[in-house]
Formats: C-alpha cells, sequence, structure tokens
C-alpha cells in the first residue's frame, strides 16, 4: 500500500499546465503505475520537466518520454538503483533480470553513465547538476 501511495503522491506533485508535466518530487515506488501514467504523458505529447527528485521508478519517464521532450532544471536529481521486490513476509530480494531490462531501456547516455558508475546495484546512484544537463537539456 505505501508504495501505491508514493505513485499517487507523484500524481499529487506532478503540475500540467500548456502542455508541460512538471516532476517536482517523486521517491518511486511500484513500477506499474509509473508506467502507466508515463505512457499516457508520452501519448499526450507533452513535454516533462523534471524539477526535483525523480528517484526509482520515476526514473522509467526517461525509457518511456522522447527524449526531446525532456529538461531538467538545476533542482532535477535522477536516482537509479537495481530492481527489487518484497515478498508476502516483507522481506526485499533483487530482481536481477528486471534490472537488467530497465538498464537496457534508458537511453545510451544514461545507460552508459550507469554502468561507468558501477551498474544498478543496492546503492542509489545520483545523477544531478552538470552531469545531468550534459544528457537533458535545462529548461527554459
Amino acid at each position: 500500500m505505501k508504495m501505491l501511495l508514493a505513485a499517487a503522491s507523484l500524481c499529487a506533485t506532478i503540475a500540467s499546465a500548456q502542455a508541460e508535466v512538471r516532476i517536482l518530487e517523486s521517491p518511486g515506488g511500484q513500477v506499474g503505475p509509473f508506467i502507466e501514467l508515463f505512457d499516457k504523458v508520452r501519448e499526450s505529447g507533452e513535454r516533462v520537466v523534471i524539477d526535483g527528485p525523480c528517484l526509482s521508478a520515476c526514473t522509467l519517464v526517461l525509457s518511456m518520454v522522447p527524449h526531446d521532450r525532456i529538461c531538467v532544471t538545476r533542482r532535477a536529481v535522477l536516482g537509479f538503483h537495481a530492481a527489487r521486490s518484497i515478498d508476502g513476509r516483507g522481506r526485499i530480494y533483487a530482481e536481477p533480470e528486471a534490472s537488467e531490462a530497465v538498464l537496457e531501456a534508458y537511453p545510451a547516455p544514461v545507460r552508459v553513465w550507469i554502468i561507468r558508475r558501477g551498474g544498478l546495484n543496492s546503492r542509489l546512484l545520483l545523477l544531478r547538476g552538470r552531469e545531468l544537463a550534459a544528457i537533458y537539456p535545462r529548461c527554459r
């Protein structure tokens, strides 16, 4: 339920105006709701402004919305880690095949950046600042 609330929180922190979707803060969450949301954004033709933390499942936006419709502000931070699931007893376990699929789906510059930092694992990798601006344009 907490993961579903995180996705709902993302929806609440996205402001849509003038063909623009603004991601203000997202801690991530379950993949399914993010896929549904970003599929709708892709189909809408709206531009995505990343204007704060976009962590974990939120980074799927990079795989689902065309590169030329994404821009970042100075506050933007992308956070990546390996895929994981929680079993019925609340135990967290790695999902290496899902991690590989997600890594392959990211645009090449993002994938290269992740690989240069050791790949997707349990540690959160943060892409921000100049490194992020070298991959995605600053919003105007």
